[in-house]
């Protein structure tokens, strides 16, 4: 605690302490001012400055202490000054008063609290943010919340000091008015508490509910106006049409078909989107040719001699299609046609809020409404405009899988997810790879020590890891291609066969009308937290939408958009995002939920570290697979888990614990205590925990144990 906190806190408590050590609060209780009325009305009418300043420096005290009395304090500014001008004191000092309670609990206990619960308050904080006013408006208008309360509550939060020093002033004017009119009144009063008859506190609680409803009704007369100049239907073909067959579109299609709304599933191109066709089947099916062929190349670790391994590439292309045509049925227009989902294939594009146009590859078009629309037509490769880069028949992952050749000297453009992953597959598979990326390492969202992991394991396996090199150019030298990079200000000359560019995603954003509906967009489609756009009726869903480029992702955001859709305004639903993992499917594997220590810090959060190395794993000794680590960060102290990030075989495999776990609050002493199978790579999950434990042993109580156990043996305590 820094010396300034720590005068505060002594000055705070030594006034707290003189209160109730010299029985202020007696002074302040309305049998003691009802006695002395005629006293105080008489020095108000001899001396009405110094009564007015002395007054107003008692009330701003007590409610800058937060001390009890400032209810009897304002039925006494109506007796000493009537309605208008006690209302005005009162009014000013409250604030004052409120202000400094507010700025107190902010400058002594905001950071600590945000550091120790900052993910758990991350919702609370972004509501403040956007609508801080507005709550703090509401409460102020109800005196059933105890106000010295929102006072320092609101002071732990990101609301603006003017911000809550207006609101409050406005907020707290109706009940200051009440209480100062009843003090007009003293003599009668017999306690505070009676001025707030059921009558009362009901209107002011009516009052309160006033702001709510007003919102509602802006909200509906927004919404409304959002639509003014397009022409509504009358009736509707549909409940939901959905574009896009991707992972958010199938599952958005497959939850309408089930609660039995009717919904048209309108693809272009290829039914399952780029993860089926082009992105996670094809690429995990590579990655696990790859996998066996660097296994058979090490066979002899395992006692196995093998001859020279060969490489049949155009085989292994011809399984990634059999692997992909063996799973595309499962997101086939037939199956979706058979759960009750009309499909269409074809070109959609948005002609009015209601209305989507659809051609198809004969060129007829045709136009259908519905109440609800679902945009989901995820993302594409990212090609930056490098210099010379069109002039190279350049790969990435769409059209990477019509390679029928094993490139000799691949360069790989990109050092994160996709880029490490194909490195790595392509250098087993016999390619001499160079790995170029412009950030200081690999993987830059994961900590540096996996960053380190993954390029110390490829660097062993023969590919060349160059970070920190910006590309420049390209150039074609004859039948050479060159990459022209710059490092520290120095170029550099990378020779290759191909190039694969892998350095991100972008959102598919084109095409779809989104321009004749002034849909806003940035990187993605703007949307709130229910998935809607600009009009309420349509929402976007998966890459499209982010912030997240996952498959279980736009899964996941499917459901908010599908129920969202079909069902608002009887009920909807915010996204939840607190509770998302991700894994990279480079060997060892790299798998993540919540947050890591980079994030930690950056965001400012109090965490404490327990880690557990897999080289002392008796089942990944077995397995020849004694690399990596599990690290789980909790708040300080306790078992609550705030993150894990495991580097490890099967790591994206043995993350579904503590997915599990953070979803439901389950902490480390229960995983502890849970049976794993030995010997598995799973008892790495458990044996972090035990670790944990081993850290939070109670060492004072340990001694005490000790010596119930010597006199349980009958032997003398030393």
């Amino acid at each position: 605690m820094s010396k300034s906190k720590l005068i505060l806190l002594i000055v705070l408590a030594a006034a707290i302490a003189a209160y109730f050590a010299f029985d202020i609060g007696q002074y302040l209780s309305l049998d003691y001012l009802k006695a002395r009325q005629s006293e105080l009305e008489a020095f108000t009418h001899a001396n009405p400055v110094s009564a007015s300043a002395l007054f107003f420096a008692v009330y701003v005290t007590v409610t800058g202490l937060s001390i009890p009395g400032a209810a009897v304090l304002t039925l006494v500014a109506g007796a000493m000054f009537g309605l208008l001008w006690g209302t005005v004191i009162v009014s000013f000092a409250s604030t004052i008063g409120a202000s400094l309670a507010f700025l107190a609990a902010r400058f002594l206990l905001r950071d600590s609290v945000q550091a120790r619960f900052g993910e758990r308050l991350t919702t609370i904080n972004r509501g403040i943010e956007k609508d801080g006013s507005f709550y703090l408006f509401t409460l102020r208008l109800v005196p059933a919340f105890p106000f010295f309360m929102i006072n320092l509550a609101m002071g732990l939060t990101p609301i603006p000091l003017r911000t809550f020093f207006w609101v409050s002033q406005i907020g707290m004017l109706a009940g200051t008015i009440v209480y100062v009119n009843a003090g007009t009144q003293l003599a009668n009063i017999e306690s505070a508490a009676g001025i707030l008859s059921p009558s009362v506190l009901a209107s002011f609680v009516l009052l309160g509910l006033f702001p709510l409803l007003a919102r509602k009704a802006i909200d509906f007369v927004r919404a409304r106006k959002v639509f003014e100049g397009w022409h509504r239907p009358k009736a509707f073909d549909r409940n939901l049409i959905v574009i896009g067959a991707g992972s958010a579109g199938l599952v958005t299609a497959y939850i309408a078909a089930a609660v039995r709304a009717k919904v048209t599933l309108v693809e272009r191109h290829r039914m399952g989107g780029d993860c089926l066709n082009t992105g996670c089947v094809p690429s995990k099916a590579l990655i696990r040719a790859a996998k066996l062929a660097g296994q058979i190349r090490h066979a002899d670790t395992f006692g196995i001699r093998t001859g020279k391994t060969e490489v049949d590439f155009r085989s292994v292309m011809a399984r990634i299609r059999d692997v992909v045509s063996a799973i595309e049925p499962h997101d086939s227009v037939e199956r979706y046609r058979s759960l009750g989902v009309d499909v269409v294939e074809g070109d959609a594009r948005l002609v009015s809020p209601w209305e989507v146009e659809i051609a198809d590859a004969e060129g007829s078009v045709r136009r259908i409404s519905s109440r609800a629309i679902v945009i989901a037509t995820g993302a594409h490769p990212f090609v930056p405009p490098i210099p010379g880069l069109e002039e190279i028949d350049f790969l990435t992952s769409d059209n990477l899988w019509s390679l029928q050749t094993l490139p000799g000297r691949l360069l790989v453009l990109g050092g994160g997810p996709i880029g490490c992953e194909l490195a790595q597959a392509f250098a087993r598979l016999g390619s001499r790879v160079t790995l170029v990326e412009m950030a200081p390492r690999l993987m830059v969202r994961e900590d540096e020590e996996v960053s380190q992991s993954v390029a110390r394991h490829f660097e062993d396996e023969g590919i060349e890891v160059r970070t920190g090199h910006q590309a420049v150019r390209f150039e074609r030298r004859g039948d050479e291609r060159v990459l022209i990079a710059r490092q520290a200000e120095q170029d550099v000359e990378f020779g290759f066969d191909q190039v694969l560019v892998a350095v991100g995603r972008v959102a598919r954003l084109e095409g779809f009308g989104l321009d004749t509906l002034d849909i806003e967009t940035g990187k993605t489609i703007a949307t709130n937290e229910f998935l809607q756009t600009r009009f309420p009726n349509i929402y976007a869903a998966g890459d499209v939408a982010g912030p997240y480029q996952f498959t279980h992702t736009a899964a996941h955001q499917a459901w908010y958009a599908a129920v969202n859709a079909l069902f608002d305004p009887l009920r909807k639903f915010r996204a939840d995002y607190s509770v998302v993992p991700w894994a990279t499917f480079v060997d060892p594997e790299v798998a993540r939920v919540g947050l890591n220590e980079t994030e930690a810090r950056e965001r400012g959060f109090a965490y404490e570290v327990t880690r557990y190395d897999i080289d002392d794993l008796d089942r990944a000794i077995a397995d020849g697979a004694a690399q990596g680590f599990v690290k789980v960060l909790t708040v300080p102290g306790k078992d609550r888990i705030l993150g894990v990030t495991i580097v490890g075989q099967n790591a994206g495999e043995l993350i579904a614990e503590f997915v599990l776990a953070m979803k439901h609050r389950i902490g480390l002493n229960k995983i502890l205590g849970t049976i794993h199978i030995y010997p598995t790579m799973a008892e790495a999950n458990k044996y972090v925990a035990g670790n944990w434990k081993r850290a939070h042993a109670p060492e004072r109580l340990l001694p005490w144990v000790a010596r119930f156990h010597d006199w349980r043996r009958g032997k003398a305590a030393a």
